[in-house]
């Protein structure tokens, strides 16, 4: 019988058919010499044998086929009740907990828990955001608790919603298990191996924040950006607004603070470091073959590689003369697509329901959660996050133009009026 738990340093766990593509890309960068964390994968088959051993696989497949129906979400209610509620079953759970405690001993380290479906980090449909990543788990309880999360997110209705959007059937896929040591990081951020630079050329861009990644995932903060030429040249710094931090106090649950006056824009990465992390961020394209975006953490002991996913990226698009001379704003590209629309200013999740088919939305925060109006608006403007945020991420999947980081885009841009979004180039214009 195949083991459930396999170590990321061993060459089957490369293979993406049972840990999925998070796992099985981070296993091959580390397989490359790349720096990335320790830890092991939980098998997909492990997912299965519990929702065998629960009798949930007719409601798994229940879903698909009477989706948009009460009894859908009924199937969904019942898979995720039994994947939160029941206890593992012993022949995943001993060796599970085994893996885990061999893992803490060796390491001392909060552990990082990160879902790893079988259909996400594909080239159209990176499920950016859409699952579950659990961070600075210190307790078996808390630890066992994540794993069923893991596994539950698969029925998560943001989930289904986007499976449905891209015609997958959740009963045929399965959901994997990334389990790490936190990295007590110093800095944390992403980054685009293919670009369009300030000066109109292609390059390399690198985003960081203070702390642990999650503030740019969420779009909460506006990172530092770094743009590398492709030989790996630093051509460009710009200081993004950090006023606060995730991190760890100690042996503490990952928490928020405020980052101090002096930090807020200080870059995180001085030129000899954004030069090391742009030749890592070249290995990785050259290894998986494409353009890629990767998501990384640097500590005490430098860089650890945590993700690397295929990157969508559009050309730029040159704009009509009648946008030229218009009032602009700028600020990071998620890299696809030109729209124009009516701008719909929300300052409020309440007022969500203002966004019209066709609009430019205008936000502070572009977190997932919104990522279900990308199937109605033309364009999103926000005045947080950066290019390799979860939105940005789901933007350049679906083609939809997108500038994030745009410094008082809701007060300066007029409700109502007409504006152009240039994902590409991250310009934002309007017509008074």
């Amino acid at each position: 019988m195949q083991s459930f738990v396999v170590p990321i340093t061993a060459r089957e766990a490369t293979d993406t058919s049972r840990f999925g593509p998070k796992a099985a890309n981070l296993a091959r960068l580390g397989q490359a010499g790349l720096p990335i964390p320790d830890g092991f994968c939980l098998d997909a088959d492990a997912y299965r044998a519990q929702i065998k051993a629960l009798g949930l696989e007719a409601d798994a497949h229940g879903v698909f086929s009477t989706q948009d129906s009460p009894q859908a979400r009924r199937h969904a209610l019942a898979m995720k009740l039994g994947l939160l509620d029941q206890p593992i079953i012993p022949v995943v759970l001993d060796p599970l907990l085994e893996a885990w405690h061999e893992l803490k001993n060796k390491t001392g380290a909060l552990t990082a828990v990160r879902s790893s479906a079988l259909v996400e980090d594909r080239f159209g449909s990176s499920f950016a955001g859409q699952f579950e990543s659990f961070l600075g788990i210190e307790s078996e309880a808390d630890f066992i608790t994540s794993v069923r999360s893991c596994w539950g997110a698969l029925w998560a209705t943001r989930a289904l919603r986007y499976m449905a959007t891209h015609d997958i059937d959740p009963g045929d896929t399965a959901m994997g298990v990334l389990i790490q040591p936190l990295v007590s990081a110093r800095a944390s951020g992403g980054g685009l191996s293919q670009s369009l630079g300030s000066s109109g050329d292609d390059c390399m861009n690198l985003t960081a924040t203070w702390g642990l990644g999650s503030a740019i995932a969420q779009g909460e903060v506006t990172p530092d950006r770094y743009e590398l030429s492709r030989d790996g040249k630093l051509l460009s710094i710009t200081p993004g607004r950090k006023d606060h931090q995730v991190g760890c106090i100690h042996r503490g649950e990952p928490s928020t603070r405020v980052v101090p006056r002096a930090l807020i824009a200080e870059p995180c990465l001085n030129e000899a470091q954004a030069v090391e992390l742009g030749q890592l961020l070249r290995r990785v394209e050259d290894l998986m073959g494409l353009p890629v975006e990767i998501e990384w953490a640097m500590d005490d002991s430098g860089f650890k590689l945590l993700q690397g996913r295929p990157l969508h990226m559009s050309p730029a698009t040159v704009p009509d003369a009648m946008w030229l001379n218009r009032p602009r704003l700028n600020g990071h590209a998620a890299g696809v697509g030109w729209g124009t629309g009516r701008a719909c200013v929300i300052n409020c999740e309440c007022e969500l329901a203002r966004v019209a088919p066709g609009d430019i939305l205008i936000t502070r925060v572009a977190g997932p959660a919104l990522s279900h109006l990308l199937s109605r608006v033309a364009g999103v403007v926000a005045e947080r996050g950066g290019s390799t945020s979860h939105m940005a991420s789901l933007a350049r999947e679906r083609g939809i133009p997108m500038v994030l980081g745009v410094l008082d885009a809701t007060h300066r841009i007029p409700d109502g009026s007409t504006v152009a979004v240039d994902g590409v180039s991250g310009v934002v214009r309007w017509l008074n």
